[in-house]
């Protein structure tokens, strides 16, 4: 069997929130038949800068428009796709986002659900670390704009 192939991506995503009375909410996607509960994210088009993806994947995948207020920063990580027979270094830059409108009805097929959860329901439910580190960046800086 020959060497795995090196592959290289760059996504863009984020948290968008909204403010509930005296909480703040953050959607989450699931995926891998709701096994899986993740950030909205999405590749980086060719020529498109990381804030706009980050807003058209949150919209595409959620069905929630948002307005960046702040940068989350990035997170890398390994995966391997046995049928290509590649290995895949992706880096996600990530974004803090307030919820403007939209509706999560309108979420697109890749996804299984997009659902609010309360920030710490959020960091209980995200399937992986890299999110749950994301998700304790957004609450930070949420904290520090009700502080």
């Amino acid at each position: 069997m020959k060497p795995a192939a090196l592959k290289y991506l760059h996504s863009a995503g984020g948290v968008i929130f909204r403010k509930l009375e005296d909480t703040f909410e953050v959607a989450l996607i699931a995926t891998k038949g709701k096994t899986v509960w993740t950030l909205p994210k999405g590749i980086i088009d060719k020529g498109e800068q990381p804030e706009m993806t980050a807003v058209r994947e949150i919209e595409e995948e959620t069905g929630l428009l948002g307005r960046i207020v702040d940068a989350l920063g990035e997170n890398s990580y390994w995966f391997y796709l046995k049928d290509e027979n590649t290995k895949y270094r992706k880096t996600v830059t990530y974004f803090l986002l307030e919820y403007t409108g939209g509706s999560m009805e309108n979420y697109c097929w890749e996804v299984d659900e997009a659902q609010w959860f309360p920030v710490e329901s959020a960091l209980q439910k995200v399937s992986y670390k890299g999110d749950r580190e994301i998700l304790e960046r957004a609450k930070r800086k949420l904290e520090a704009l009700t502080g």
